[in-house]
């Protein structure tokens, strides 16, 4: 199973590389092809859409069919193929479909390897696990920064994109070598989305899980790049190098968050404090958003610190989960997490358009302060949680 999930770790790395590349790719895509900001900002929406709507069957197929065969399958069909259509893609379109497929392709590694902890360890480790697959994982954030602008400069972009569908194919097949399935609950209990709905505990968590995540990953994923190329004009390797700095504080912020719950011996506390500092951050970044690039980047690096609560998001939800629902359990938290971005970057491609002729800090102002507002919502709501510490 540590092979296994070795593996699985590295499908990891693929999912946060494709969720975060496209802000490398902003300019070379606009010269290429005539890609928009707008019209990537549909196309990373839909990518993280469908990977949402994707947890509903994959939380199924996790309980009934189990991680192994549901991970590699998708990750060979969606992830491969969608880097391969992106690959010979001519038109803003095309990109949207690849960024689809490969949505479904990502949808179910990070899951099959929750469900492998929520099945195989201890309750109580839960969220350091989860933050260490995170953290671990979210070096494909890094190499979706500077690196991938260093080989598009070295060899293009299509040539980066067949190679990732090499890599995807190659990874797929070695979670279909290496994972083993945990052996299947023993009940008479039946259940379904809906019955986890019903759960009380659940519903002032899953507003927060469906903000939290949006900030930071919208952000790293899309708008840092055409944010620092209007307002401080910089090139393809100068983004590289911001969003690696962004992408570097989110896995430090992983690993901060994950151990918290068990040093502090509370779980609701240190989601609520992280996401509020996030808030305030956003807040700063309207504030001062042409104010220096130095500034622009360090908060940007604080807003994906802060906005790394995901695991002990999931944690704190997964207490309330029936063994025999824990596949389910976890891709509707997951679904929230994935989904608000999803929404949020179509939300934020049409305010872009419709403030972009108003003065040129206009867009990112409304799209920062979009971001800050729902999170302060989302972290009112959350005060009426339930605390939970396996």
């Amino acid at each position: 199973m540590k092979a296994g999930l070795v593996v699985l770790c590295l499908g990891y790395v693929l999912s946060q590389f494709f969720r975060a590349f496209l802000a490398v790719l902003s300019v070379d895509l606009g010269r290429d092809i005539n890609a928009t900001p707008e019209d990537l900002a549909f196309a990373s929406g839909l990518w993280f859409l469908i990977f949402a709507a994707m947890q509903l069957p994959v939380g199924w197929a996790l309980d009934r069919i189990g991680p192994r065969l549901t991970a590699a399958s998708l990750l060979l069909v969606g992830g491969a193929g969608g880097a391969a259509l992106f690959a010979v893609a001519n038109t803003p379109f095309h990109i949207a479909i690849a960024m689809g497929l490969i949505g479904v392709g990502c949808s179910p590694v990070l899951m099959a390897s929750y469900y492998i902890f929520a099945r195989e360890y201890p309750p109580a480790r839960f969220a350091t696990l989860a933050a260490v697959m995170l953290g671990v994982g979210s070096v494909g954030n890094l190499v979706a920064s500077y690196p991938t602008a260093l080989a598009v400069e070295l060899m293009g972009w299509r040539a980066t994109m067949w190679v990732l569908a090499l890599f995807s194919g190659a990874i797929a097949l070695g979670i279909w070598s290496t994972v083993n399935d945990p052996k299947k609950v023993e009940t008479e209990h039946r259940g379904s989305v809906l019955d986890l709905l019903k759960e009380p505990a659940l519903w002032a968590i899953l507003p927060l899980m469906l903000v939290a995540y949006a900030p930071s990953a919208a952000t790293r994923g899309l708008w840092a790049g055409p944010y620092l190329s209007d307002i401080f004009s910089l090139s393809t390797t100068q983004i590289g190098t911001a969003t690696l700095i962004m992408g570097a504080a989110m896995i430090a912020g992983t690993f901060a968050y994950g151990p918290l719950d068990r040093v502090l011996g509370t779980r609701k506390w240190v989601i609520f404090g992280g996401n509020t500092l996030g808030a305030a951050a956003l807040a700063l970044l309207c504030l001062w958003i042409d104010s220096a690039v130095w500034l622009s980047v360090v908060l940007m690096a604080l807003i994906g610190f802060l906005g790394a609560s995901f695991p002990v998001i999931m944690a704190h939800g997964r207490a309330f989960v029936a063994p025999h629902l824990v596949g389910r359990g976890m891709t509707l938290l997951n679904l929230f997490g994935i989904g608000g971005v999803g929404l949020a970057q179509f939300v934020t491609g049409r305010i872009h358009a419709a403030t972009v002729d108003i003065s040129p800090t206009a867009p990112y102002t409304a799209i920062f302060g979009f971001f800050a507002i729902t999170l302060a919502l989302g972290c009112v709501i959350y005060l009426f949680s339930r605390d939970s510490v396996d």
